[in-house]
């Protein structure tokens, strides 16, 4: 998810190329923000202002020919007024230099490449419930979702408009884009939009071919996602025989709209903003967008600018929060004004191993075919059974199952090597060892193998030793759900603190990201047979954060159907509060690959995403635009760097306060003093029927005291609003890197619990 925008002014003529060939400057993408305040009345429009700013920069260097005003014209990119105002456009150093002195001229950066980060989801959170958000939400009907990403397969069955309203909302302004292998009748009543963006792409490279010109999704990233979403009803989806069942996305009657900004050719951040500046002007409710930026400012990071204007407009944006965990401070998208998501595993595993004595392994495999591996000799033998040796297994008997021993505690890795070697030997079968997060969560399987855990592995080996002929089989394309312990955090989501502004908790909330079940490209492989057999398959198992985000999305968007008056923030603190820290076996949710281990705030933001609940949180914490102008200026940006975000000047710096109204509480402390005083304040509004009262329940961090004043809330009224404030005092005498509790304000006598995570932790984190 990160993406960036090049912006450049000036092309070089071609003539001026020829004759001054050795000493031509180099020319970049850049973006280039405005002040709209100050647009000149002589134009009708800004693009004309825009254009004429460029022409006016290559006109003080060069004497253009016709020939050279066309090449001028191409050098601007796209020109923007919804999610920030001002264009992009292809310059050297020089004409970017001249632009800062031009009036109206606010910043400039550099374009950048962002960062990309089913059939049992829905019940896994419960939206199957009768009395829940599906039903109270009517399924999300008519609200509108665009998904920023790589396009869509519109021929898939999960964009279908089958019971779908036929009456498009009048508040649509979008359009079906003709392109390549995409015409205006492939969308439909779910479809209700698709364009596509790559002026930056082929601004960044002159010679570049796109591929697939059009919204047609050739990666399968963005029919994965947007079918997530909000995808229709499919009966017998499956990943070949693997979880079979009808797939839906979570506001199943939500319509989607696609904006294609992801290429195998690029992904840029002039792209990516010039598809969410559309959305906001198309009239979506939310945006949902599995990408971001890594180590970027907010004041030049495209998707905090874009969903700044979205967020103005009453636009839920749900963001992804990366891959690239478990280390900490490694998250992007920890933007104040949007929802950051985290990824968990969800309660599900595939195939079994059954010994000859009759006793029946769940374990793990997603070998793309019924293989018939049925009653063969187990093999276990020292020699044989580390699996790391070709030469061995090459006079192994084909015709077995091989067990191989678990190594991890000498090389964590060993797996995989283990699963290579056994399938260059092509032995008929083998049971592996293991529990690494990367092989359950994210690797493939070509050979048919099964993994089991090793808490199971004694007892294979026990059989193997102790029967003088020991047989096994592998049972593929089954699938079992309510695997305990689950969810767990994924190893591979990003954890916070964010870099671009650590003084807000990320990540937000925690949903479904591992092995999620969605449609998919048809002409792209989705599973392989050995080293030359591949198959592809309509629906496919994906995993990242790029999965968890569209789950959020389609909750936003259901909560969006069921509550229209509530803002972006209000959305947000009801999916914050009423998120589920417990696992399925009513623990703290854990590490995933580290049973023992709790999982922190920093990895799962508040837990797991309860739809259910959040349709009715009790107390919502809300935010105005103005509170986040405030955030801004308590960073001690520059106007310019803030007027980059909020696309005006006009707001002020009189009130600048860091202590944003969020549902959550971070704290650091020196690593000097490892002491800490730290006060915050909060205003929660009641959003229950009538009369409340709440009690504060406070869980302390290891190492620290928090009061919270007062601890009793009483509401006489619906939308009456309170204040309270807590101090976090904090001695951390043993070296705890992260520590952290909760606030709980639980109803008097009801049955609302409004949950904040609180986390302490060291200033030298990010």
């Amino acid at each position: 998810m990160d993406v960036h925008f090049l912006f450049s002014l000036l092309l070089i003529a071609p003539c001026f190329l020829l004759t001054f060939h050795a000493h031509a400057e180099i020319t970049s993408t850049y973006i280039i923000h405005m002040n709209k305040s100050l647009f000149p009345q002589i134009f009708t429009t800004h693009h004309d202002w825009f254009k004429s700013t460029i022409h006016s920069l290559k006109s003080k260097t060069l004497l253009l020919d016709d020939h050279e005003q066309d090449q001028s014209q191409k050098t601007l990119v796209y020109t923007y007024d919804n999610a920030m105002y001002g264009f992009s456009a292809v310059l050297s150093s020089k004409e970017l230099e001249s632009l800062k002195n031009i009036d109206g001229f606010v910043a400039a950066y550099q374009d950048r490449t962002v960062t990309i980060d089913t059939t049992h989801t829905f019940e896994f959170l419960n939206l199957d419930s009768p009395n829940g958000l599906w039903h109270a939400s009517n399924f999300g009907e008519d609200i509108i979702v665009g998904v920023i990403d790589s396009g869509v397969w519109p021929e898939s069955q999960s964009f279908r408009d089958d019971g779908m309203t036929k009456k498009i909302p009048s508040k649509w302004k979008g359009t079906c884009e003709i392109g390549q292998e995409f015409n205006a009748s492939m969308c439909n009543f779910k479809l209700i939009g698709a364009r596509y963006f790559n002026k930056g792409v082929i601004a960044s490279n002159s010679n570049v071919t796109i591929f697939m010109n059009s919204a047609r999704d050739v990666a399968g990233h963005g029919t994965h996602t947007s079918s997530t979403v909000a995808g229709n009803y499919v009966n017998e989806a499956s990943y070949f025989g693997y979880a079979k069942g009808i797939a839906r996305g979570i506001a199943p009657k939500a319509r989607l709209a696609m904006y294609k900004t992801n290429w195998p050719e690029g992904r840029l951040a002039s792209d990516v903003l010039a598809g969410m500046d559309q959305a906001i002007v198309d009239g979506v409710d939310v945006i949902s967008i599995s990408m971001g930026f890594d180590d970027v400012p907010l004041y030049e990071d495209p998707i905090a600018i874009a969903s700044f204007a979205a967020m103005e407009k009453g636009i839920v944006v749900s963001s992804s929060a990366g891959n690239l965990g478990p280390n900490l401070g490694t998250l992007h998208n920890g933007i104040p004004w949007l929802i950051t998501v985290a990824a968990g595993t969800i309660d599900r595993t595939f195939g079994t191993l059954v010994l000859g004595n009759g006793q029946n392994i769940i374990g793990w495999t997603l070998f793309p075919a019924n293989a018939i591996v049925e009653n063969l000799p187990l093999v276990y033998n020292k020699t044989l059974s580390s699996c790391n040796s070709e030469n061995l297994l090459s006079q192994v008997n084909k015709q077995v199952v091989l067990f191989c021993d678990d190594e991890s505690m000498t090389n964590p890795t060993s797996v995989f090597h283990q699963i290579n070697t056994v399938a260059t030997a092509s032995v008929l079968g083998a049971v592996f060892v293991s529990e690494n997060p990367n092989l359950i969560d994210l690797a493939n399987i070509y050979s048919p193998i099964i993994v089991i855990k090793p808490k199971d592995a004694e007892s294979v080996i026990n059989y193997a030793k102790t029967h003088q002929k020991p047989t096994a089989s592998i049972r593929f394309q089954e699938t079992y759900v309510g695997i305990k312990p689950a969810p767990t955090a994924a190893q591979y989501s990003s954890r916070g603190p964010s870099h671009s502004f650590p003084w807000i908790l990320k990540p937000d909330i925690m949903a479904p990201g591992s092995r999620v079940l969605a449609a998919y490209v048809p002409r792209s492989a989705s599973g392989r047979i050995s080293s030359n057999v591949f198959l592809s398959s309509d629906y496919n198992f994906m995993s990242g954060t790029s999965m968890a985000c569209p789950h959020v999305s389609g909750v936003a968007a259901l909560l969006k159907s069921a509550h229209p008056q509530w803002s972006a923030a209000a959305i947000r603190s009801a999916l914050i509060t009423t998120a589920n820290p417990m696992d399925n076996t009513q623990s703290p949710i854990k590490e995933n690959g580290y049973p023992s281990q709790q999982a922190s705030p920093l990895a799962i933001g508040a837990g797991e995403i309860d739809p259910n609940r959040a349709m009715n949180p009790g107390l919502i914490y809300d935010v105005t635009p103005r509170d986040y102008v405030n955030l801004l200026c308590g960073l001690n940006f520059t106007k310019n760097q803030i007027s980059t975000i909020t696309r005006s000047s006009s707001y002020d710096c009189e009130n600048p306060c860091l202590d944003l109204n969020y549902p959550s509480f971070i704290a650091f402390y020196s690593n000097k003093t490892r002491s800490m005083v730290h006060k915050f304040k909060r205003t929660v509004t009641n959003v229950g029927d009538g009369a409340a009262t709440y009690k504060a329940k406070v869980t302390h961090p290891k190492g620290c005291l928090v009061t919270v004043s007062p601890d009793i809330l009483s509401f006489s009224y619906r939308n009456e609003k309170q204040r309270y404030h807590i101090v976090i005092k904090c001695v951390m005498y043993k070296k705890e890197n992260v520590s952290f509790g909760d606030l709980v304000w639980a109803e008097d006598g009801g049955t609302h619990t409004v949950r904040s995570p609180i986390v302490v932790a060291p200033s030298g984190i990010v």
